[in-house]
């Protein structure tokens, strides 16, 4: 009967570990073991990309991060020509910060 219990107990403590870590994860805007930002969501998403896109001059959003560490929402926008555009905005929607890259190219293609 003690062999079980402690088991018990090993599995209990085990799963609370599990889960703080997941819950610290969670409240800090990231996700256990991945670096990835949390997307943004419902009326924020809306004015988030709709400032982006007026920012970049159009073309589509293809993501977005809430907590971003150049900001607090970031939202990226690609052009029909390739080019990409992330846009960086505070808490109120204001533009802190853009960068746009040039379209990427295929330099492994066969060339002629």
């Amino acid at each position: 009967m003690q062999k079980k219990t402690g088991w018990i107990a090993a599995g209990a403590f085990a799963l609370a570990t599990i889960g703080g870590g997941v819950g610290i994860a969670a409240a800090s805007g990231g996700s256990a073991g991945n670096d990835d930002g949390t997307p943004i969501t419902g009326s924020a998403y809306d004015r988030a990309t709709s400032v982006a896109l007026s920012t970049a001059g159009g073309g589509r959003v293809t993501q977005t991060e809430q907590g971003d560490e150049e900001g607090y929402y970031q939202v990226e926008v690609t052009k029909a020509d390739g080019t990409v555009t992330d846009v960086n905005l505070d808490q109120s929607f204001k533009v802190v910060k853009t960068k746009t890259e040039a379209a990427e190219t295929n330099d492994d293609a066969p060339q002629g």
